[in-house]
């Protein structure tokens, strides 16, 4: 469903209600699409590669280098499986000395005491590790491959006891959605410093799974649910793909006679739902550049265009960041600019970005 490159100027009576300079906070870039697991919702459909056309050590360092000329962004080297890439502790460490915030998503399972000194010695500040099951037998299953989650606690103890923060990511489906407070006290248990819920997209091989997407209720139950935790756990707690939250943050803070600042909710005061071509991004292993990595559209190749001028001038960014654009309820709705809506899910059930979220039963006022 990959277009080609939308890098055209945008006309200038279009620009006036578009934030050309969006602020870049985050950047997600999957290194290499290699990975020794084959999870059931992988947006890559990532296996055991090799895959052509990765980006070589120079070629990082090069857009490492374009990024910095935009800010200090944090920058996700995830994958595939970050750790089978033989020079990744060397782009990770020359984000480091670019000042960027370098982080890493690996699976856990291929963490040894090695890796996770060279983790720490190439400044990696934190990673993020996906359990999808409180057991082993629900996230083995989860995951493809037996014995991923004794391999993966074991990751997450050795990267923990190089001084390496981690968070626990789960994606939730049917099948794990009656474990999520069991994998939340895991999370506790293990010493993570945060728990980010993702709730499924389908695409990749998450398209052979959509039987197991929650509901649109079960998906606002979950949320609430979510919204409830806030206060009773250590965790600092994030829904990602799951823009809905922000919507009842505000809906719940309301009811509590509440006013949501930095003060009273913390980051989630301060960011918004889909941040896709608005404060995030996503680079793929060959170098193109796309909202998230689950919104397959072409931004540009930074083979060929600077990463700078791609994220000031996408014409699909330039849309995103105007949300005037949104069509249907989601343009109608008075917390499109919190919310937003999941332009992935909207793409993959329309083939339309701005069409409307098509998991919200929320109704505009």
């Amino acid at each position: 469903m990959t277009k080609k490159s939308d890098h055209i100027p945008t006309p200038k009576s279009h620009q006036h209600s578009e934030n050309k300079e969006a602020s870049l906070r985050l950047v997600a870039w999957e290194t290499t699409r290699n990975c020794n697991l084959s999870c059931t919702h992988c947006r890559a459909s990532a296996t055991k590669g090799p895959y052509t056309g990765e980006l070589d050590t120079k070629a990082s360092f090069r857009l490492l280098d374009q990024i910095a000329e935009l800010g200090k962004p944090i920058i996700i080297l995830t994958g595939g499986e970050p750790l089978l890439r033989p020079d990744i502790f060397k782009i990770a460490g020359y984000g480091t000395d670019k000042g960027l915030k370098m982080v890493m998503a690996p699976n856990g399972t291929l963490i040894t005491e090695n890796f996770a000194r060279q983790m720490a010695d190439s400044g990696i500040k934190r990673i993020s590790v996906s359990l999808d099951g409180s057991t082993k037998e629900s996230h083995d299953k989860f995951r493809g491959v037996e014995g991923a989650f004794e391999w993966a606690l074991n990751g997450i103890k050795l990267a923990s006891d190089a001084g390496i923060e981690f968070q626990i990511n789960t994606t939730i489906t049917k099948t794990n959605l009656d474990q999520i407070p069991k994998i939340q006290e895991l999370a506790i248990k293990l010493g993570a410093v945060a728990h980010h819920i993702f709730l499924l997209v389908p695409t990749g091989r998450g398209k052979y799974i959509m039987d197991q997407e929650i509901t649109a209720e079960e998906y606002e139950h979950t949320l609430n649910w979510f919204y409830d935790q806030r206060g009773n756990t250590p965790l600092q707690l994030k829904a990602t793909c799951a823009p809905h939250y922000y919507r009842i943050l505000r809906q719940r803070a309301k009811k509590e006679g509440k006013t949501v600042t930095f003060k009273t909710h913390g980051l989630d005061a301060v960011t918004r739902g889909c941040l896709g071509g608005t404060g995030f991004c996503f680079i793929s292993h060959r170098g193109i550049v796309q909202p998230c990595g689950f919104l397959q559209l072409n931004c540009g190749d930074i083979k060929d265009t600077s990463f700078a001028d791609i994220w000031k001038n996408s014409k699909t960014f330039l849309s995103l960041r105007n949300f005037s654009n949104l069509k249907g309820k989601c343009g109608k709705c008075e917390y499109k600019r919190v919310c937003g809506g999941c332009r992935a899910r909207a793409y993959e059930a329309t083939g339309d970005f701005l069409a409307e979220e098509p998991l919200c039963n929320y109704q505009p006022a």
